[in-house]
């Protein structure tokens, strides 16, 4: 089984269990350095925002729980689209999702005055790959765990992004990061888009 997941996907899903490891050894120590803290947080006495954890954080999680079903999405849709982009620009992807999915975060935290308590998670890494794994193949089908109905891929993406629009809009269910989320599909969208207008760009040749 393990055969089929490409390097990259691989190692992806290797350093998110070291991690997680290592949290479990270390305590609080990976969350007060490493985990996403608001900027705004130091006023209130917890620990202070560093840059770096813009990408430290999407590779720590809260739970065995929340860690299985973002490495199950990473084992499920990572590998397709590493064939589809290749090894390097499947990296660069992956981490930019992350990164972007931090930067919406921490902009709706601010702006809605929200509880400045820390996020981790590889979700926003994730949802940028199911946004891809939508574009690229939307007539896929897709079995959901709960409940088993399958679908297409581009009306589960649609589905699923709609839920995390409407629950981070009402706040239905609190302690998750549902901007995060949607910032990684919004950032994979954009990144698409602008390596889909190089290419054209750059045809016919001279």
């Amino acid at each position: 089984m393990f055969d089929r997941i490409t390097p990259i996907n691989k190692a992806l899903i290797l350093a998110n269990l070291i991690v997680f490891g290592l949290q479990y050894l270390l305590g609080g120590f990976l969350d007060i350095h490493f985990a996403l803290w608001p900027p705004q947080a130091a006023q209130y006495g917890y620990p202070h925002f560093q840059v770096w954890q813009l990408l430290t954080y999407g590779f720590m999680h809260g739970g065995f729980t929340h860690l299985f079903f973002n490495m199950f999405a990473l084992f499920m849709f990572g590998s397709d689209i590493e064939r589809l982009f290749g090894p390097k620009r499947y990296l660069i992807y992956y981490l930019v999702c992350v990164v972007g999915a931090a930067a919406m975060h921490l902009i709706v935290v601010a702006a809605a005055g929200m509880p400045p308590l820390p996020t981790v998670g590889a979700s926003g890494g994730v949802f940028g790959l199911l946004l891809a794994f939508g574009m690229a193949y939307p007539k896929r089908m897709i079995m959901l765990l709960f409940p088993p109905i399958p679908m297409p891929a581009w009306l589960f993406v649609t589905l699923y992004g709609a839920l995390e629009l409407y629950l981070g809009i009402t706040q239905t269910a609190q302690g998750v990061a549902h901007f995060a989320h949607l910032g990684g599909m919004a950032t994979g969208f954009v990144l698409i888009r602008y390596w889909q207008s190089q290419r054209r760009r750059r045809w016919p040749p001279n």
